[in-house]
Formats: C-alpha cells, structure tokens, sequence
C-alpha cells in the first residue's frame, strides 16, 4: 500500500505507463501499486476503459495484427503455464488490451508488449481477485503520466484542463484508431 491521492472511485485501477506502475484505487488518499510490463515504442495507448471480463489461465489467441508482424507466432494457445498471458486475464472493453500476468518476470518494468499491460503472475492473481467487472480503468498518457506528489492527485495528469466550452468539448472517452499499425486508444 502506498499513499495516493485520487479523486476515483476506490477500484478504480490508474496505470502509469511512464513509470510502470498500476495502482488500485483503495480512497482518496491509498492504492495499492504493482510494477508492470508496459507496451513499447509504438505500442503505448491511453485513455479509459473498463473492465469487461476476467478469466483464469487464458486460452490465448494473437489478433491478426501480431500474427502479421510476427507470423511464427501460434494461432491458438491453451490457458497454462505456459501461456504468454500468465494466470489471469482482465479484458478491457472492446479492445484486444488486456490486464494480464507474463510467465517471464524479468518483463516487469520494461516496455516489451504489444499494448497489453503484464504483471507478474503473484501480482495479477491477486489483483484480479480485487477488480470487479465493470471497474473504470485509466491509462494515463506516457508523456504526461508521473509520480503521485503530496497534495496533487495522481490523476491529475490525466485530467487537462480543457477551455473549450462544454458544448464544444469531446467526451473524455472518445478513443481514436489508426488505420495501420497497433490499435492505439487516445484520450481526447
């Protein structure tokens, strides 16, 4: 447990993929943090989604856009220890992202996946067993997410002030995806 000042909904999950960590909103003043493996160069996203679902040990099947960069890659992968998704799985939204474990420990604080966010197996176990389905998650962006300071809530590099008035403003869960390469989700 560390000290982490936040106006979200306790369960609320804040990743921070600046500085691999993901932390799991307990009030306005707590969260419990976790390291994590985050996506690299040209892989990163943000923005806010929710958890949709949450499976155990995984079956694991690479979308078309892995396997096309990666084309040795299986199509299909039972749920096991040897399943690159690791002991637990929460999906996220619509997206093929997901809050995952990793088999490969040494990934944890690195940036190393294709957009997915890896724990080490321990981690997402017990993590898994706290989120809910339907828990807001926020990926703040890797250029503006930072560690939490004493009195600034730690969301608040998610939160930008935003001057355009309230009939001209996007809603902040707009996402965008490219045409080519990784789906990214961006806040708006």
């Amino acid at each position: 447990m560390v000290d982490y000042a936040s106006h979200q909904t306790p369960g609320t999950v804040i990743i921070d993929i600046r500085n691999t960590f993901l932390y799991l909103v307990l009030n306005d003043a707590q969260a419990l943090r976790y390291g994590i493996g985050v996506g690299r160069e040209g892989f990163t996203w943000s923005g806010e989604q929710t958890v949709a679902r949450k499976a155990e040990w995984p079956d694991w099947h690479p979308p078309a856009e892995m396997v096309s960069r990666q084309p040795y890659l299986p199509r299909f992968m039972a749920g096991g220890p040897g399943n690159p998704l690791g002991a637990r799985a929460m999906y996220l939204g619509e997206t093929e992202y997901r809050i995952h474990g990793t088999n490969n420990p040494d990934t944890i604080g690195k940036r190393v996946s294709s957009g997915c966010i890896r724990l080490t197996n321990e981690d997402v176990v017990d993590l898994y067993e706290r989120v809910k389905v339907g828990a807001k998650v926020i990926v703040l962006p890797a250029t503006a997410a930072h560690r939490p300071s004493q009195g600034a809530p730690a969301d608040a590099a998610f939160r930008l002030p935003d001057p355009a008035p309230p009939s001209k403003r996007l809603p902040a869960t707009n996402t965008q995806m490219p045409s080519s390469g990784p789906k990214i989700a961006e806040a708006q």
